[in-house]
């Protein structure tokens, strides 16, 4: 996917991952900061913000939650995956 490589994520980052990397990446491109090539800068702030368009649009259209709270409340204990799969240890 090029939003990925463009953005430079792995291949599972978390949204917060996403949303970091989109911010440094935008304050690295900003057009103020490169006055000898403005245009160029403009050119890749445009590229950025596609790439994270694209990487969101898809994160809202999959089926599970990517919020930290939800893959939270999703996670077992390790005690909790042991009694949901053999049982409560009654020793």
């Amino acid at each position: 996917m090029k939003a990925k490589s463009l953005l430079g994520l792995r291949e599972k980052s978390s949204l917060k991952e996403i949303k970091q990397k989109y911010k440094l990446l935008m304050k690295k491109w900003h057009p103020d900061k490169h006055k000898e090539n403005p245009e160029r800068a403009t050119q890749m702030s445009m590229q950025i913000n596609e790439a994270y368009e694209t990487i969101m649009n898809y994160c809202d259209s999959f089926e599970y939650p990517f919020d930290e709270e939800s893959i939270k409340a999703a996670t077992y204990t390790p005690q909790e995956w042991w009694n949901d799969k053999f049982g409560p240890n009654n020793n």
